[in-house]
């Protein structure tokens, strides 16, 4: 697979896990290094709506 361009770095896929009850995302491994996560951590997502 060819590697993205820059402007298109963060943007990543959906992928369903688990028979279609979860979704999963890949994240880049600078961004998972940032966060100091090790494997299977549990997170939570926040967005800018209320």
């Amino acid at each position: 697979m060819a590697r993205r361009k820059m402007a298109d770095h963060n943007i990543r896929k959906l992928t369903r896990m688990g028979g279609g009850r979860s979704i999963g995302v890949t994240l880049p491994i600078e961004m998972v290094k940032e966060l100091k996560w090790r494997e299977k951590p549990f997170g939570e997502l926040r967005t800018g709506k209320k």
